[in-house]
């Protein structure tokens, strides 16, 4: 049990240090990639068989049933592009993981190892244009890790709900009039998605791929900011270390702050408080996230 206690503490922590921990794994190109730990639930062998899903995105190899619930199964070597993986005729993985409150599976070639790296360790390529890939890393080898932009392949294989339905019109028409605010995320999906949903509400925003560029905009133009919209998952510096800079800098310390993440478990919620943020929206949930900056703003 203390074992097991140690390894949580540890694990939490993490967030205080700027530091993620990654499994790494192995697609049909043997290249190696890696993902958030948090987000994953569990990894278990691939079946020879799923059922397929009719009219379903090329990726989508069929359901599987977990503790209960059916799963959407994605082939994540087809997703980005490579070649299918053989996982009816060869040993394959799937890997179980949440985004956004929803469990999908994943299929990989192989699993590799466990790494934790500094987020200031991995870094963001800006000269890459390809949407399913956010980041780079290096494993002990020197071997490069490719960190995949999982929000952008689900928007592509299953969709993202962009929807503001459930708000009604009163505060959605004029509520962003002459509010401006900050939007940062690696992910340029998540900025396309949360800036539709900006724009239909009036806000102007100023968009960028990280905490450090993000930075930059403020220490000329922190006088224009009303409200700060901020990922937790990012390269050079994470959501909760961003926050506690913007919290213990006397000119940006007002702010009210939203994180962002497609971690939603109530983990990450308490970390958002602990590090200064005034509230926490899962990602993907239009409604939700226009019913916070709305509640938000009123208060300043």
């Amino acid at each position: 049990m203390a074992s097991t206690l140690d390894e949580a503490l540890q694990r939490s922590n993490l967030s205080q240090s700027n530091q993620m921990e990654m499994l790494t794994f192995r697609l049909t190109d043997n290249q190696l990639y890696g993902i958030n730990v948090f987000k994953i639930i569990e990894i278990v062998e691939c079946p020879r068989h799923l059922d397929r899903v009719p009219n379903s995105h090329q990726a989508v190899k069929g359901v599987l049933d977990f503790r209960g619930k059916a799963l959407t199964v994605i082939d994540l070597s087809l997703a980005v592009g490579l070649e299918p993986c053989n996982f009816q005729g060869e040993l394959a993985y799937v890997i179980i993981c949440e985004y956004n409150r929803t469990l999908t599976a994943f299929i990989i070639q192989a699993p590799d190892t466990l790494l934790t790296r500094s987020w200031s360790d991995i870094h963001k390529q800006e000269g890459i244009r390809s949407l399913s890939l956010v980041a780079i890393a290096y494993a002990d080898s020197g071997e490069a890790i490719m960190l995949l932009d999982i929000e952008a392949i689900l928007a592509d294989v299953v969709g993202i709900d962009r929807d503001l339905s459930h708000v009604t019109v009163s505060e959605v028409e004029g509520a962003g009039k002459g509010k401006h605010l900050l939007v940062v995320d690696d992910s340029r999906t998540a900025i396309l998605l949360m800036g539709s949903v900006l724009e239909k509400m009036g806000y102007t925003f100023a968009a960028f791929l990280s905490a450090d560029k993000a930075l930059e905009y403020l220490e000329k133009e922190h006088a224009k900011v009303d409200l700060v919209l901020s990922d937790i998952e990012m390269p050079g510096m994470d959501g909760f270390t961003f926050t506690r800079t913007l919290k213990e800098h006397p000119a940006y310390n007002h702010f009210k702050i939203i994180l962002h993440s497609s971690m939603s478990n109530p983990s990450n919620q308490l970390k958002a408080k602990q590090c200064g943020a005034n509230s926490f929206v899962a990602k993907f949930d239009p409604a939700s996230l226009s019913e916070e900056i709305v509640r938000l703003l009123a208060q300043a």
